[in-house]
């Protein structure tokens, strides 16, 4: 089964990226690389991803049949999605397992959502 591992930027990991040495940021960002490796390794990776910053988003929609696009947010975002894991694996237990690995756990909540299974859709 898909889930996907959320990692948010919000105020609370803000305020805690703040207290951090550079070390403990090269920490934190290695951390990352190497979970990676160990999802990766363990053969449950499907993607691994870190996001740009909102500010620099194009906002697309489609009005009348034209596509509309605007830049960045509309407004100011307290809470933007940093990055994700996207993982297969056997059940929920195992998702949040790799979930609590995050460096980000440490620090702030992640989510694990489970990805819709529309293969068996009809079209």
């Amino acid at each position: 089964m898909k889930y996907v591992i959320l990692i948010q930027s919000n105020p609370q990991s803000l305020a805690v990226w703040e207290t951090l040495s550079e070390q403990q940021r090269t920490d934190f960002g290695l951390g990352h690389l190497r979970l990676t490796d160990q999802m990766r390794d363990a053969g449950v990776l499907v993607a691994s991803e870190g996001l740009g910053d909102p500010a620099l988003a194009t906002q697309v929609s489609v009005r009348d049949g034209k596509t509309i696009t605007s830049d960045g947010p509309f407004a100011e975002v307290k809470e933007h999605l940093a990055g994700f894991y996207l993982i297969d694996v056997a059940d929920l237990g195992e998702a949040v397992a790799w979930a609590a690995r995050t460096p980000d756990a440490g620090y702030t909540r992640v989510e694990v959502r489970p990805v819709l299974d529309m293969s068996e859709w009809d079209l």
